[in-house]
């Protein structure tokens, strides 16, 4: 009893210092993380957040971590050990990384079905099937961040695991599929606004959130999420010939996912998109904190932001309401909305890269690539 008592108490301690930086920790699975992550994890995730480390890197670090850990737990029965072993590493690879076709002979090819149905039961795997080569790639380079965070090295740059890494995505080949199905153009989303159409808080907060996500260059779910009136600057109306000036905005970013501590990322907002921002804000008598709050059942406005995957599903919910597929949108297809319709608009892809904040000119040229290979000048070379 005593043993099972101290065991009990550590797991509370853990889940009390993961409130302390539940700001920037995905906490709705607090409890979760409070029994999967040792003492040395919760204070190695406590020494990032007082270095200062973006909020969404850290965020994916704390995933990858948590996922990391119950897979060790899983495969080895016993909590990850630091440094990684190279023989863990390469298990950790074959199985994640795996030929289909091989399994359907050999059933002990790939992740064992054992540890499957335990990750499965976790909720940590969902889609069946071999790991996307991005996503295993991600999973060891975090892994290998937090042991130099802890002093070790690991053998996460020794020949062998590269190797098992290249000959394992050249025998499962995966075509990469976007984060979205869908992109939300200027099109889907005068849909899906149309279903925000009543005074009611819940359309009004609604609307503005896919108004300012989507014109402010495809904002991503947690700067929207996060997003705080502190954040947000009064810019001079913008003017308009035979016509009245359009009001402006600018949000500042702070730090981003492409962006360093001393940088301020600015993006701006004008017309449409600044009214439906001042009707939310007006209506929910939001002064100061968080923009993007929950909505109680008799409408009561939360004093909490919206946590990030709320932001998908109102995207999903309107697209549901607005008689369109809910599983082919999420809240990324804003993001690669903004620069398709940039796309079809004409817009110079340099400009549109202001607004998206893209750093990449290869990854924010597909979009535009997407939009008008079919019926460029290229295609046509022989009509």
């Amino acid at each position: 009893m005593a043993k099972a008592k101290t065991s009990l108490t550590a797991v509370e301690r853990r889940a009390e210092e993961l409130d302390t930086i539940a700001a920037v920790l995905p906490m709705e699975r607090r409890d979760e993380l409070a029994e999967l992550l040792t003492d040395q994890d919760i204070e190695t995730l406590r020494h990032l957040v007082n270095q200062g480390m973006g909020d969404n890197t850290l965020r994916a670090l704390t995933s990858d971590l948590a996922y990391l850990e119950a897979w060790g737990l899983a495969a080895t029965g016993r909590s990850l050990p630091w440094p990684a072993p190279e023989a863990l590493l390469l298990k950790f690879v074959a199985h994640h990384l795996w030929d289909p076709q091989r399994r359907e002979t050999d059933p002990d090819h790939g992740m064992p079905a054992a540890i499957d149905q335990n990750l499965r039961g976790q909720g940590f795997l969902k889609s069946v099937g071999p790991h996307a080569p991005a996503t295993v790639r991600r999973r060891l380079a975090n892994w290998s961040t937090l042991s130099k965070w802890r002093r070790f090295d690991g053998a996460f740059a020794s020949p062998a695991l590269k190797l098992a890494i290249r000959l394992a995505v050249r025998a499962a080949p995966r075509q990469r599929l976007r984060k979205s199905a869908k992109a939300v153009t200027g099109e889907v989303l005068a849909k899906l606004l149309a279903t925000c159409a009543t005074d009611s808080l819940r359309d009004l907060r609604d609307r503005a959130i896919l108004m300012v996500a989507f014109a402010s260059g495809g904002r991503r779910r947690s700067e929207i999420a996060g997003l705080r009136v502190e954040q947000l600057t009064l810019e001079p109306p913008i003017p308009v010939e035979n016509g009245a000036p359009l009001p402006s905005l600018a949000i500042h970013l702070g730090r981003t996912k492409t962006t360093t501590g001393e940088q301020d990322d600015v993006v701006y907002l004008t017309g449409r998109p600044v009214e439906a921002l001042n009707a939310w804000m007006t209506a929910a008598k939001i002064d100061s904190g968080s923009v993007f709050r929950g909505i109680g059942r008799w409408g009561t406005v939360s004093r909490r932001a919206l946590d990030p995957q709320s932001v998908n599903a109102v995207l999903k919910q309107r697209a549901a309401m607005a008689g369109l597929e809910p599983s082919a949108f999420s809240a990324h297809g804003l993001r690669s909305g903004y620069l398709t319709e940039a796309a079809n608009r004409g817009i110079p892809l340099p400009e549109a890269m202001e607004q998206s904040r893209h750093r990449s000119v290869q990854q924010a040229s597909s979009y535009y690539n997407h939009a008008t290979r079919r019926s460029g000048k290229a295609a046509r070379l022989l009509t």
